[in-house]
């Protein structure tokens, strides 16, 4: 599998054999989501206000007033006005944003821990960007200057109302000198409109851009903002999720196992003698089944490997037995008499264990074999009996085992004397149909176990 491409069949296969795992982790990333949301990134509610700039505004003045808004002045004039201990106008300034929608419109929008706060945090801060805004915009006028222009107006409106006055009691005649008066007075009349309509346009507090208006209270939060505190859950149950996925697929990705029969036959550095069949279904027989550790990994179905294929489908106990014995008249025609052999099977192999038996069974004491188990961690194998044994058989299932480990085997036989003479690949198979009636071992056919090395029988 580490050569094929990543498809959806192997992301089932993960979801299928590794659910109860998978569920775990994401419950496990449920809580640490949760936490994150209660200790880091506790709930933020945001709300808005609404500053309406009347008149014609470009796109350079509208980003302008949006840096106005939030400004420090603007941010320290809020704090100020709120009164909120601990809190300085710097501290709101990474709490408040502001932005220019369609329509002239500076949207100010605060962030707060519960929504009463985050409201009144957006109106003091839209209420205190109109104060500064209308100040910069005409508030900089010099008082007596102000008054010093109002008394004009006023000196500008009784002219105009003295002009009326003067040409209502002109001579209504029509001599030149008449006309001439009264084209003159309204002359002067025009003249003074205009200087009034000037002194007005020139004053920056009457233009419409200075007369910014609060679209309304901020409208208080509902729920609050982004992450909230589910999302983050869910967020981070998926997250554990997805990197679980990804770990299998990488822990596969770099496996070293051998997975065809010539590199588990390259490791041993022996021959390879065929392929056996061993029905799917569990065996009794567990060397791995005891000990907490080894219950919890049942419990989770780590015990056994996601990756390996699902069994085929194979023929009837018939035709399984049909491999053993080829496999027992291979090792006839290659080994002299007396045929007597020492059968390696890795600790914890249950495929390669119950095929061994079967080889075992099926070899009616010619050759005459001996089955070990041996540990994968420190394999150490009985020495060989010089007069009796020709050598070793090393049974193991198909992408059970590293290179290194098979290498750790085949050492630990020439430690022991026992020179490979061959591997047989045990793999796991579907039954179709009822077996056949097979036939009994023979009755001098020898099964005999070791545990960790050390054997617990005699040959027969």
């Amino acid at each position: 599998m580490n050569e094929d491409t990543i498809r959806l069949v192997t992301i089932g296969r993960i979801l299928r054999r590794r659910w109860r795992l998978l569920a775990l982790l994401a419950v496990v990333g449920a809580l640490v989501g949760y936490g994150t949301s209660v200790v880091l990134m506790p709930p933020r509610y945001t709300a808005a206000a609404s500053v309406l700039l009347p008149g014609q505004w470009d796109e350079r003045e509208l980003l302008t007033q949006v840096d106005i808004a939030t400004s420090s002045e603007v941010a320290d004039r809020a704090a100020a006005a709120l009164g909120w201990k601990g809190v300085s106008g710097a501290d709101l300034q990474h709490k408040v944003s502001a932005k220019a929608d369609d329509g002239n419109i500076i949207k100010i929008s605060g962030t707060a821990d519960t929504p009463e706060r985050a409201q009144r945090l957006s109106d003091q801060m839209a209420q205190q960007f109109v104060t500064f805004a209308v100040r910069i915009a005409g508030g900089s006028i010099d008082p007596a200057a102000a008054t010093e222009t109002e008394a004009l107006r006023k000196q500008v409106a009784d002219t105009n109302r003295r002009i009326t006055d003067l040409a209502a009691a002109a001579d209504p005649g029509q001599t030149v000198e008449s006309v001439q008066a009264r084209t003159e007075l309204e002359g002067l009349r025009t003249a003074l409109q205009d200087a009034m309509k000037k002194l007005e346009e020139a004053d920056p507090s009457a233009t419409g851009k200075a007369n910014m208006v609060v679209m309304g209270p901020a409208p208080r939060p509902t729920g609050a903002s982004a992450p909230t505190r589910m999302q983050l859950t869910v967020g981070g149950a998926l997250l554990f999720l997805l990197l679980a996925v990804i770990g299998h697929l990488a822990a596969t990705r770099v496996s070293r196992r051998p997975r065809t029969e010539a590199e588990i036959a390259a490791a041993l550095g022996s021959p390879f003698l065929g392929t056996v069949d061993v029905p799917g279904e569990r065996s009794g027989h567990e060397p791995e089944s005891r000990g907490p550790r080894s219950r919890i990994r049942r419990l989770l179905g780590v015990d056994t490997r996601w990756d390996v294929p699902i069994p085929q489908r194979s023929g009837d106990e018939a035709d399984r037995r049909i491999r053993y014995r080829r496999v027992c008249a291979r090792l006839r025609d290659q080994l002299p008499a007396p045929r007597r052999l020492l059968v390696v099977v890795p600790e914890g192999d249950e495929v390669a264990r119950r095929a061994a038996g079967q080889l075992a069974a099926e070899s009616t004491g010619d050759p005459l074999l001996r089955v070990v188990e041996v540990s994968v961690e420190r394999p150490v194998v009985p020495d060989r009996d010089r007069d009796t044994e020709s050598g070793a058989l090393v049974v193991v299932g198909a992408g059970s085992r590293t290179a290194e480990e098979l290498a750790d085997i085949a050492e630990a036989c020439a430690d022991g004397g026992h020179e490979v003479v061959g591997v047989v690949v045990a793999g796991a198979v579907r039954t179709t149909r009822p077996a056949r009636t097979a036939d009994r071992p023979a009755d001098e056919a020898t099964l005999t176990f070791a545990v960790h090395g050390h054997t617990t029988g005699g040959p027969a």
